[in-house]
């Protein structure tokens, strides 16, 4: 028996200390690292791969194959298939409310390369500012957009449904309101 055993308890406590605390901040550490969110691209935002300055603030590694439409209305659908690739988390599932936050009529010219050079608005939903520039702000981010490969350049509209959940869908490709 330990004749005085408060000591023995208090030396193992303090031996234990340092390695309870380290492996709690490592398990701490660990937990914020698996929260964090990887990066979508390895290009630094604002770059293109070898040092080309971007024309637009879309994603440097995005090639879209070219578009065989011979109509702006039928670019329109390649360019809403693009829109909906690249913001696959963002389009609304389903059928639309019957009451949406937001409508909007955009028309975007694309030049030969796929780069936006004009965004127009036809219709913007000015109740909701915060709308019309999230909307130019994908509009660009998405570029390069499909090649007009058949019209050289092209001008084409299409109409953008809001939800309020900050989710949309594009008349081209909506799936009908409730």
């Amino acid at each position: 028996m330990d004749p005085n055993p408060s000591q023995r308890s208090t030396k193992r406590g303090t031996q234990r200390g340092p390695w309870l605390l380290a492996g709690l901040m490592a398990g701490v550490a660990a937990l914020v690292a698996a929260c964090k969110s990887s990066p979508a691209s390895t290009v630094a935002p604002g770059k293109r791969p070898g040092g080309d300055s971007p024309s637009t603030l879309g994603p440097a590694t995005q090639i879209s194959p070219p578009s065989e439409a011979r109509t702006p209305r039928d670019y329109r659908k390649d360019a809403a298939t693009h829109l909906y690739t690249l913001n696959a988390e963002r389009i609304y599932q389903g059928m639309l409310p019957s009451m949406l936050y937001a409508i909007g009529v955009l028309e975007v010219d694309i030049d030969r390369k796929g780069r936006v050079t004009r965004v127009h608005w036809l219709r913007a939903p000015r109740h909701a500012p915060e709308v019309v520039a999230e909307i130019e702000h994908t509009v660009r981010a998405a570029a390069p957009f499909p090649l007009p490969a058949r019209m050289g350049k092209v001008t084409y509209t299409d109409t953008w449904l809001w939800d309020r959940s900050g989710r949309f869908q594009l008349d081209t490709l909506t799936e009908g309101q409730l």
